[in-house]
């Protein structure tokens, strides 16, 4: 009976794609790696409050935007900036360990931040579309684009509260970093809560812009590469085996 034989080949199929899976999250040249340090630095960033946190979220930062340009294999005049805000990163990073001018160093974390994140999706984004072939790589490299956008936008918010008088967040205060992040996610994905609305610009004009960018990237990006990726072992049934009488 043919029956147990294929369902062991769907089963070890099934196996070696778990494992693949499992081996692209220890994996310095897999976007899985790449996922894994973006949700460390996220836990980082909403878990973490004392002044020096700043600079711990910073160099896990660091660690991820350094991670994704090589998975991403980024261009040599990308590199060579990301490497320049890096260096200047790092910097702030270690001063503001040290530093009792709290609020001014603060504000060099947080915009400094936000630029790291908008290096790494733009070299992830071009590597990923032109790849020969959507595969587990592929998924992975834009959920990884997707999230660091996200987190992008959340350290705008966080710096410009940080440097206008009004409270970014009119009644609800200035913010912390963790409501920041939220904020930032409710509005890439248009979910739109309502219980946190930036009180005036630019910090409206920046969450327009980041709710149209969260739909034109899934859309566009992740609608097309999930139209096209087939796993392995999702093939369409032949006629022949379709058509073949149960024994």
């Amino acid at each position: 009976m043919p029956r147990p034989t294929n369902d062991a080949a769907e089963q070890e199929r099934q196996a070696r794609a778990l494992r693949r899976l499992l081996r692209s999250f220890r994996s310095t040249s897999s976007y899985g790696l790449v996922l894994l340090m973006i949700i460390v630095t996220y836990v980082l960033a909403v878990s973490l409050s004392a002044r020096w946190s700043g600079s711990i979220v910073l160099f896990a930062q660091i660690a991820t935007v350094r991670l994704s340009l090589h998975t991403s294999q980024a261009r040599r005049g990308l590199l060579t900036v990301a490497n320049v805000v890096l260096v200047v990163a790092a910097i702030g990073a270690v001063a503001n360990l040290f530093s009792e001018h709290e609020s001014g160093l603060r504000s060099f974390v947080f915009i400094t931040s936000s630029i790291l994140y908008v290096v790494a999706p733009i070299s992830i984004v071009r590597h990923i579309g032109y790849r020969r072939q959507v595969d587990q790589e592929t998924m992975l490299g834009a959920l990884a684009a997707y999230l660091l956008i996200g987190m992008a936008f959340a350290f705008t918010y966080r710096f410009l509260g940080s440097v206008e008088d009004a409270p970014f967040f009119g009644d609800r205060g200035e913010g912390t970093m963790s409501q920041d992040l939220f904020f930032s996610f409710v509005t890439l994905t248009t979910t739109g809560y309502g219980d946190l609305v930036p009180a005036g610009n630019p910090g409206q004009s920046f969450a327009v812009l980041e709710a149209l960018v969260g739909q034109l990237f899934l859309v566009t990006a992740v609608a097309k590469i999930v139209t096209v990726w087939r796993p392995r072992g999702w093939q369409a049934p032949t006629p022949r085996a379709e058509s073949a009488p149960d024994e």
